[in-house]
């Protein structure tokens, strides 16, 4: 007669536990509740930041809109950006308001040396930045340049994936992205004999600049 392999075991305890289901040994227990403690206020900012930051991201404060634009132009400068890819109409105006002329063409993005764009959220707990297909910027202006800036506010925390995207859903309502991406840091992978390798699969460089609004 034909043994029992282990997988039939278990998929027979399996069975056996949907069907024999146990009471929850914590009648007190919250299983809605979330599982980690989440700062509030400025706390949330700086866990955001320290995250963010060990993640290889670059992350300038910017107190207000003039404080932004001065950082902006320094980067560019410092960085030697030539050439700047940028589809968000409001950033649009905004650089060129400080004298920066950038592409629109998708076409052109492969060809430029940073891309600007917002984000749809800033998740706390990852250090991570959420887009959408939804906006303005496009798919490609996350991934196709060697440098990455991107353009967030105070009022875009959320504190984990699902507050994240609740985020999204109440902002877009039935009518949601049809992608979402979460971005942590610089692009890097290991796949190549263990060894970290930055830019593989897009920017070498991510920099935030978070514009403080109370």
């Amino acid at each position: 007669m034909k043994g029992v392999t282990s997988k039939e075991e278990v998929l027979k305890r399996v069975r056996d536990a949907l069907v024999n289901t146990m009471p929850a040994p914590y009648d007190v227990s919250n299983t809605d509740g979330d599982v980690m403690h989440m700062p509030h206020g400025d706390f949330r900012e700086e866990q955001f930041v320290r995250s963010f930051n060990e993640n290889g991201g670059k992350f300038i404060f910017c107190p207000d809109v003039q404080d932004m634009a001065n950082s902006m132009l320094a980067l560019i400068k410092q960085e030697n950006l030539a050439k700047l890819y940028c589809r968000d109409a409001f950033l649009v105006d905004f650089l060129k308001g400080i004298g920066l002329d950038c592409e629109q063409d998708p076409g052109q993005v492969h060809a430029v040396d940073a891309s600007i764009t917002a984000c749809e959220a800033l998740v706390v707990r990852h250090g991570s930045i959420v887009f959408s297909s939804r906006q303005e910027c496009g798919r490609k202006s996350i991934s196709a340049a060697p440098v990455h800036i991107v353009v967030a506010t105070s009022q875009q925390f959320a504190n984990d994936l699902a507050d994240a995207f609740h985020f999204i859903r109440r902002k877009y309502g039935n009518k949601l992205p049809a992608l979402i991406t979460f971005v942590s840091g610089p692009s890097r992978t290991a796949d190549i004999e263990k060894t970290l390798v930055q830019g593989a699969h897009g920017p070498k460089e991510l920099y935030l600049f978070m514009l403080d609004i109370r």
